[in-house]
């Protein structure tokens, strides 16, 4: 019975581990596409928007790049409990978004909330992960 729960628990913890990995590459690789006209995860207007835009275009290229920095801070350090707080910034970008597009009479891309929603979410189980872990 004990080996039993010892391997979900393992199991899980797995799962939550590749899930965060995935994670970080679709949001590195989807603020990287986004500088890019074909290739982008999310569909941008420029036809009606013009600069506007590209600002958007720009804050996912340097959301992709402080990802990538945070990243390798996190492995040099081996402390990955920061997610936590990554993670809700994350989902913070949601409303961001939002606000940006009511702001600019723009209209965003609704994948953005998902995309966030799913990156930020990764990533606060992962570093509750680490920080349980490193607590036990």
């Amino acid at each position: 019975m004990n080996s039993m729960v010892f391997n979900r628990s393992v199991g899980l913890k797995l799962i939550i581990q590749a899930n965060f990995y995935i994670s970080a590459i679709v949001l590195i690789a989807g603020g990287a596409l986004s500088g890019t006209e074909g290739y982008s995860f999310f569909e941008f207007n420029e036809d009606l928007y013009g600069a506007l835009d590209n600002n958007l275009r720009m804050i996912m290229v340097y959301l992709a790049v402080t990802e990538a920095v945070i990243l390798g801070y996190c492995w040099m350090t081996k402390n990955f409990k920061v997610m936590v707080g990554v993670g809700f910034f994350l989902i913070l970008m949601i409303g961001s978004m939002e606000f940006y597009g009511d702001i600019n009479t723009i209209e965003i891309d609704e994948n953005f909330p998902v995309f966030f929603l799913y990156t930020g979410l990764s990533h606060i189980l992962y570093g509750i992960k680490v920080g349980i872990e490193k607590a036990s």
